[in-house]
């Protein structure tokens, strides 16, 4: 089955980091809060981690969510973790998986995949091609 919803991003708190072995680009690690509308409904609690240059939108992310709300009205919590590069005005090598065995309640045996996008004027959408076990 597929959900689509929008969602924002309600809190964003970077952590200090500087890590071992310097590169070409800042890497950063942070937490992020987010909200969900939508035929998925609910919040999430993500840890952030990115190697990005913020001046040329160059860079790579890698995000682990913890979600807790409703899927097509059916109530639990699971993990799902996503990832993508852009060049500066692209997303490519985009990664999405729902993390198995992290489902809860009505979403137990969850599984599956899916995908965002960040629109023009800045709606970010979210997809879950998702089964129920």
């Amino acid at each position: 089955m597929r959900a689509n919803a929008t969602f924002s991003v309600t809190a964003f708190v970077p952590t200090e980091l500087t890590p071992a072995v310097p590169t070409g680009l800042p890497v950063g690690v942070a937490t992020m809060e987010k909200t969900f509308d939508g035929e998925i409904s609910g919040r999430a609690a993500t840890l952030f981690t990115s190697a990005f240059d913020p001046a040329t939108g160059v860079g790579t992310y890698v995000a682990m969510e913890s979600f807790e709300g409703a899927v097509h009205g059916r109530s639990g919590a699971f993990n799902f973790a996503h990832a993508a590069t852009t060049t500066g005005t692209d997303r490519s090598d985009e990664h999405f998986v729902i993390v198995p065995g992290s489902g809860t309640g009505e979403l137990a045996g969850i599984t599956g995949t899916g995908g965002l996008t960040v629109e023009q004027d800045g709606t970010h959408r979210v997809w879950l091609d998702y089964e129920l076990g």
